[in-house]
């Protein structure tokens, strides 16, 4: 037994571990594929889905953040009773949502929940399994991507019985959290690996900030995250506008990821993890520019396996190769390099892909056959009753305003004029206007969200070129070599 307790049970705190860890990327694939619901059903723009998906992710970097460093202090079992707590809450805050800033609230809520999982899981199973640290850590991480298959098939699944109210996608995170509230609740954690050895705060921090390797591979972190998480959490709305299934396209991707993720072993062993850096960032680079180009269901898929080949080591191997060359650092380290690249991607790069969808998208509208159908729609939700047709009235409102907005030479508002395209579709009258608009809307919407895939490639085009030069630098020195604490010569 590799705890220092009789009275701890590994198996199935570490099976806790693994369904709290599903029940985090359950939540990152539903909220996923509601965005495009969201997007009609609240009349939001692309930039504000993006507000509303980007604190799913920030929220996860906040919490681990901040409780990451005092897991010692807390305990890892209050750690995951406050993640069970959010969940549940989160949930509920979302299901019941009414617009923006509650569906804002509870996406946030759900992704302080995350973070939390990731603050006490991670030193858990290395507490638990402390000779096995990489085999089960490895093991664990798995469930990210699988979990994400799961609720990618479980959603689509929903919709393909005709159960397609979106609050019955997000109840789907209920599951896997009354699983692992029930199996961790009255168990008794071991003490974490810091306890046990008596790493001082002090030195995890100068480490972790001081370290120039350290410094480095934290900017890394965020471009690596950028390309991981920024297109992931686009892929479902940004393909279904253009009549592709994004939902499974996402599964896809993922069920490759935990495939590859638990067999990462064979590429480590072969290329060294700098090696794996350098060849994934390559791959990564085609991938996406491919998948910013499909247009077709096989190209999206086709395009999507290279992406996943490319994204799949990035994040794990990462948070190895910290812990191997700058091992001081300790869980706050890891910690770090988790909180900055969820902060990343959720405070900057989901936002700034929605902008960027919205601003090429509104480009791809044409004029003279949108205000066709917007005088159309003018003349048959005139008269709308709004407390007896609320939603046919704020079409017609929204309609009017766009109307109103139209500039010298027949130029749309932007946003407005989405916002009205999407009024129209959720309206609940006339279906003929509803397929217009939809024939209008979606190819924009698609066209822009795939353009925003494009602004990511310079940035992971420069980690072939700093991920290539740790390699070369490790093979001029002999190889690839773990730095161990008490032998090293620097950090950096």
């Amino acid at each position: 037994m590799d705890t220092t307790s009789s009275s701890v049970r590994p198996k199935r705190l570490f099976l806790a571990s693994c369904v709290s860890l599903i029940a985090t990327s359950v939540t990152f694939a539903v909220v996923g594929a509601v965005m495009l619901t969201l997007k009609g059903e609240f009349t939001l723009t692309n930039s504000d889905i993006g507000w509303i998906a980007g604190a799913g992710i920030w929220g996860f970097a906040v919490s681990q953040l901040v409780f990451a460093p005092f897991c010692d202090v807390l305990g890892m079992r209050f750690l995951l009773r406050l993640a069970f707590a959010c969940h549940l809450v989160g949930a509920a805050v979302l299901i019941t949502a009414g617009g923006f800033w509650q569906a804002f609230a509870g996406a946030l809520t759900l992704a302080l929940g995350n973070g939390l999982v990731e603050a006490a899981c991670n030193p858990l199973v290395a507490a638990l399994y402390p000779e096995r640290k990489t085999v089960k850590l490895n093991q664990f991480h798995v469930w990210f991507p699988g979990g994400i298959v799961i609720g990618s098939v479980l959603a689509f699944g929903l919709n393909w019985v005709g159960l397609t109210a979106w609050q019955l996608k997000i109840g789907l995170i209920l599951i896997p959290t009354l699983i692992y509230g029930h199996l961790m609740w009255r168990e008794e954690f071991p003490p974490t690996e810091g306890v046990r050895a008596g790493v001082g705060m002090g030195e995890m921090f100068r480490a972790t900030f001081m370290a120039p390797l350290m410094i480095l591979m934290l900017f890394c972190m965020a471009i690596t995250a950028s390309t991981e998480l920024g297109p992931n959490r686009w892929v479902p709305a940004v393909l279904e506008a253009g009549g592709i299934p994004g939902i499974l396209v996402l599964a896809w991707i993922n069920g490759l990821m935990a495939i590859l993720r638990y067999r990462a072993g064979f590429a480590v062993e072969r290329l060294s993890p700098t090696g794996v850096l350098s060849a994934s960032a390559a791959v990564s680079v085609v991938g996406l520019l491919w998948l910013s180009y499909a247009e077709t269901t096989a190209m999206a898929f086709a395009s999507a396996t290279v992406f996943a080949v490319g994204v799949c080591y990035f994040w794990p191997t990462m948070l190895g190769f910290v812990s191997e060359r700058v091992p001081r650092s300790g869980a706050l380290g890891l910690g770090m390099m988790g909180a900055t690249g969820m902060a990343v991607v959720g405070l900057w790069t989901t936002p700034w892909m929605g902008r960027i969808a919205d601003e090429v998208g509104h480009e791809r509208l044409p004029a003279v056959e949108t205000q066709a159908l917007f005088a159309d729609a003018e003349a048959a939700f005139a008269g709308a009753d709004e407390s007896t047709a609320p939603d046919l009235a704020a079409a017609g409102d929204a309609v009017g305003e766009a109307l109103a907005g139209v500039g010298p030479g027949g130029a749309l508002p932007e946003s407005v004029t989405a916002n009205a395209l999407r009024a129209i579709i959720n309206s609940g009258g006339d279906e003929a206007l509803a397929e217009r608009a939809n024939a209008i809307l979606g190819p924009a919407d698609n066209y822009g969200g795939r353009v925003s895939f494009r602004y990511i490639l310079p940035f992971t085009g420069a980690l072939i070129l700093i991920f290539g030069f740790l390699y070369s630098r490790d093979r001029r020195a002999g190889g690839y070599r773990a730095v161990r604490i008490g032998t090293e010569p620097g950090d950096g």
